[in-house]
């Protein structure tokens, strides 16, 4: 299998795009943050030293999606038509279910915005709540669905 990140002397390299069509393109991924009892009461309670982590990480998930060219070496600028951020509590496990859903139309899909909105937010979770708990798990950050594009759909099976 030819890999297309790689020049014929296998260097890195962007891929070139310009031919390929545009179209609908969606990816949907989420990441799990993990809280000890005290960090997870007081980001339910929102009573956090540092305000508000929910919506804290929630823009910083979109912020960071729109950068993702800037975060990822080998990946392109696109135009985000759209990214829908969930943050859930989860008291049974003590954390937050963290679901970034990207969409473009383009010539190139949108699973690196998803999964960057998803680090940047767990990333924010942790540190709005990192005074209280240093002990506080990220992960894992993965690809739930996607869909456009040449290779068509793809959903992960459940585990």
């Amino acid at each position: 299998m030819k890999l297309t990140h790689l020049d014929d002397e296998g260097r890195a390299r962007m891929v070139d795009v310009g031919d390929k069509p545009a179209t609908a393109r969606r990816a949907r991924a989420e990441g799990i943050v993990s809280f000890g009892e005290e960090s997870f009461r007081a980001l339910a309670e929102n009573k956090l030293a540092k305000g508000d982590a929910l919506t804290v990480a929630r823009l910083a998930g979109i912020q960071a999606a729109k950068r993702t060219d800037e975060w990822i070496p080998l990946c392109h600028t696109i135009p985000l038509d759209g990214l829908e951020m969930e943050l859930t509590l989860v008291e049974e496990s003590r954390s937050v279910r963290v679901v970034a859903e990207a969409a473009t139309r383009g010539s190139t899909g949108v699973e690196m915005e998803a999964l960057v909105a998803v680090s940047a937010a767990c990333l924010t979770l942790y540190d709005m709540a990192k005074a209280l708990d240093r002990g506080i798990e990220i992960g894992p950050v993965r690809l739930l669905a996607k869909s456009g594009g040449r290779s068509g759909s793809w959903v992960r099976e459940s585990s």
